[in-house]
């Protein structure tokens, strides 16, 4: 299985770059289709996120097991950037600082199994979230 993958994010290239490399290591897992899909849709969340409002940051991406045997992919958005003043505002649909749709944050959330926030000027934003291969595929 493929080892941890830690992509810098700098500019929209490097958003691609993550999508690919996290749609390429979910497929190696075991997720199919729309699984697919919705991962590499929320990394280009994440990522777009980190270009906009931190301009620089990494995308971890990395394999998970659970003692129940679940196999799930972590996907850690993390920047050094201003922060998230009002993490509860920001993840309300439809709130957007930037004049966009306001539905990264919270449509991340939707599209992925778990979803952790924690966001301060000091250190920045960290993302985790996780989506598990559904059994029986």
């Amino acid at each position: 299985m493929t080892e941890d993958i830690f992509v810098p994010i700098n500019s929209d290239l490097d958003i691609v770059t993550a999508r690919q490399n996290g749609r390429t290591m979910a497929a190696e897992l075991g997720f199919q289709g729309t699984d697919l899909t919705l991962i590499a849709t929320a990394i280009s969340e994440l990522a777009r996120n980190i270009v906009r409002y931190a301009r620089h940051g990494e995308i971890h991406l990395q394999v998970l097991g659970n003692n129940n045997g679940k196999r799930g992919l972590l996907v850690e958005a993390r920047d050094e950037g201003p922060g998230i003043p009002n993490i509860a505002q920001a993840m309300q649909d439809g709130y957007s600082t930037s004049g966009g749709l306001g539905l990264g944050l919270p449509g991340t959330r939707r599209l992925m199994d778990e979803f952790e926030i924690t966001s301060d000027a000091e250190n920045g934003t960290t993302i985790r979230t996780c989506k598990w291969v559904r059994s029986g595929l």
